[in-house]
């Protein structure tokens, strides 16, 4: 374990907050969930049919839930509008996914990491609907940590890379909230400021395309609406990444060859540029983690090992504590 994942799981075990996994019957989930506990990280919940947990482990069946009524309620007080009746409340709120997301809605647990048999649609879609967007946010989108071998990019090897996941093709205003929200986890998990790069395949003025002109109107956005983030584009990732390259192409920028989060222009360029960074340049990658939900929530892959379920947790109980 790096002295940075080694510093993300210190600062979880101090907020001891209760993770809620939906896929309880998950080997996968159990043993994570098992570790979490032992290691008194956080105090996990589990939803499952089989209530027989490992120590420190909580176990919920939503059949058998005190719960069940009041989850429904919830679901049908936010679903109504759309056509959603009592009885759909109830059917839709005894779905594991549904059922721990309206836990997190309750204020029953503090954050949720699925995904481990759901897609990424299904669970983002129940946190969407339970959960909602947070308070002055404009989308759900997703952020990744990324860890270097070369301790000179980013803040001591670690980046926030955004947004590798969730959006496809971002319009300016939302690739500026996508942007915003990633400075904000940056601040939280690299506890630093965050410089935040705007890619493209141009630098300031070095080619002339409408794809450039999306990034330029995106970090115009972003100046209005968040004035106190370091932040400039368009820049090609060379630039934002090495200084000689950043001063050269952007000379007097505040993010220019200093960049921690980078931010690309759509989910093809950002899932390509994370996954070259870990194959080529031997990163370590966590998340994608979503940012934008009123309250924490994480969708993991389907082939997730143990491993990746733990700290997808621990990065669960950071968010929550952030919001506290």
């Amino acid at each position: 374990m790096s002295e940075f994942l080694s510093s993300l799981v210190e600062r979880a075990r101090a907020l001891q907050k209760r993770i809620v996994f939906p896929e309880g019957d998950d080997p996968r989930v159990r043993a994570a969930a098992a570790r979490l506990a032992a290691e008194k990280v956080a105090r996990p919940i589990v939803v499952s049919t089989n209530t027989q947990c490992d120590p420190g482990v909580s176990c919920i069946d939503p059949s058998q839930s005190s719960n069940i009524e009041r989850y429904a309620r919830i679901y049908h007080e936010r679903r109504r509008s759309r056509g959603v009746t009592e009885q759909e409340a109830r059917r839709i709120a005894l779905q594991p996914i549904y059922f721990a997301s309206l836990g997190l809605a309750a204020g029953d647990a503090d954050g949720l990491v699925g995904g481990a048999a759901n897609t990424t649609a299904e669970t983002v879609r129940a946190l969407i609907h339970c959960v909602g967007v947070a308070r002055g946010a404009r989308l759900v989108s997703s952020f990744m940590i990324q860890e270097q071998p070369n301790k000179a990019f980013g803040h001591n090897g670690v980046l926030i890379f955004a947004d590798p996941a969730v959006v496809p093709q971002p319009t300016p205003s939302q690739l500026a909230e996508i942007a915003i929200s990633a400075g904000r986890n940056a601040r939280k998990f690299l506890d630093t400021e965050p410089r935040v790069a705007m890619l493209s395949f141009s630098t300031k003025g070095s080619a002339k395309h409408p794809l450039v002109e999306q990034v330029l109107e995106a970090v115009r956005i972003i100046k209005a609406r968040a004035p106190e983030l370091a932040v400039d584009g368009e820049l090609q990732a060379d630039a934002a990444l090495i200084p000689s390259v950043g001063a050269s192409k952007s000379p007097g920028s505040p993010v220019a060859g200093r960049a921690n989060v980078m931010v690309f222009p759509d989910l093809n360029a950002a899932n390509i540029g994370y996954k070259l960074a870990e194959r080529m340049g031997g990163a370590q990658s966590m998340g994608p983690f979503l940012q934008g939900l009123e309250k924490p929530g994480n969708d993991l892959s389907r082939g997730a090992s143990v491993e990746s379920i733990y700290y997808t947790a621990v990065v669960t109980a950071l968010q929550a504590g952030a919001s506290d």
